[in-house]
């Protein structure tokens, strides 16, 4: 595998209006409970400094870390895991002037903090630049929004770890081609906040084989080729299947699956670990990442209290996912 073309930074400066977070108090007391993001938020507040000054300081001392990481990790939609990112969070504790070691620690597992903090939402700022970066990378594997494939049948199968983080998922998938040489499909993978990308393995399981990778380190997005052993002509048939491993995520609260297009049947299953089993689950839809989620419907633990589902035997465009709360 390989980097992904790295994107022009979008995230903008911080507004240096004064804010609640300003507080001398608050920062204390955000250094002292957390969570990470919230302290770090506070921090930059504190000192006033737009995320563009915050990099410009960083890469002084040999650090680069781009505006739109620092505007996920004050957002809370990601967390500094790699050891690169550690050094910039240790670099941050001198640019901002705060005590050593206060933002580190505050990295430590929720688990192992017990502070109970609740999985970050994917943003719809978050979720935009993520398309924006999932057409950079179709673009590098020369991908047509059409890819010449419409879906019959889709069936995936999402793993939930004993530390609430997706360890991977299966997909068995059934396409028919509607115009004459089409020989890949190309899938795509977007991780929960604090996915490495660059160390999610991809698997073809069944009538298909992998091609190019790429990926974002940012944003968690990674697509993959999975080429097929023979051309279809239009009309033909073709059944594959393939899988991702992760879990270097933190934890997960819900599986959204997108669809450009409206297609045949979908069905989802989500399979949590003995020791990490959700207090609720629910399915819901919504028409884009910008609207108002509805048909939220609950779902009952299944096979061993273990497992939900959801079936649709028709998708429309949009999106169609399962959430679940853990307390």
């Amino acid at each position: 595998m390989r980097q992904g073309t790295r994107l022009a930074e979008s995230a903008s400066a911080t507004d240096t209006a004064r804010t609640p977070d300003d507080d001398p108090a608050d920062l204390a007391a955000a250094l002292r409970t957390g969570p990470f993001h919230t302290a770090l938020r506070a921090a930059i507040a504190a000192r006033r400094l737009p995320l563009q000054r915050v990099r410009h300081h960083l890469a002084q001392q040999g650090v680069t870390v781009g505006v739109t990481s620092l505007s996920y990790w004050q957002q809370g939609a990601r967390r500094p895991r790699r050891a690169e990112s550690l050094r910039a969070v240790r670099a941050l504790e001198e640019i901002l002037q705060l005590p050593e070691e206060s933002l580190i620690r505050l990295l430590a597992r929720p688990a192992e903090r017990g502070d109970g903090e609740r999985p970050a939402a994917r943003s719809y700022r978050s979720l935009v630049e993520a398309s924006d970066v999932l057409r950079t990378l179709l673009t590098e594997l020369g991908c047509p929004s059409d890819g010449g494939l419409h879906t019959i049948g889709h069936h995936e199968r999402v793993r939930i770890g004993a530390h609430r983080e997706m360890t991977g998922r299966e997909s068995q998938h059934i396409v028919r081609a509607h115009r004459d040489g089409v020989d890949r499909y190309v899938a795509i993978y977007h991780g929960d906040p604090g996915c490495a990308p660059d160390r999610v393995r991809v698997r073809a399981l069944e009538n298909c084989r992998t091609g190019r990778v790429r990926w974002h380190q940012d944003t968690g997005v990674l697509v993959t080729e999975l080429l097929f052993d023979t051309r279809l002509r239009a009309g033909d048939t073709h059944l594959f299947g393939y899988g991702f491993e992760d879990g270097t995520a933190g934890p997960a609260a819900e599986y959204v699956r997108g669809f450009p297009f409206a297609g045949g049947q979908y069905a989802l299953q989500i399979r949590f670990d003995d020791r990490a089993l959700p207090v609720r689950c629910h399915r819901f839809t919504q028409h884009s990442a910008a609207a108002p989620r509805g048909g939220r419907q609950e779902l009952t633990l299944s096979g061993s209290h273990r497992s939900v589902h959801l079936v649709e035997p028709q998708v429309r465009a949009g999106l169609l996912g399962i959430a679940w709360d853990w307390e």
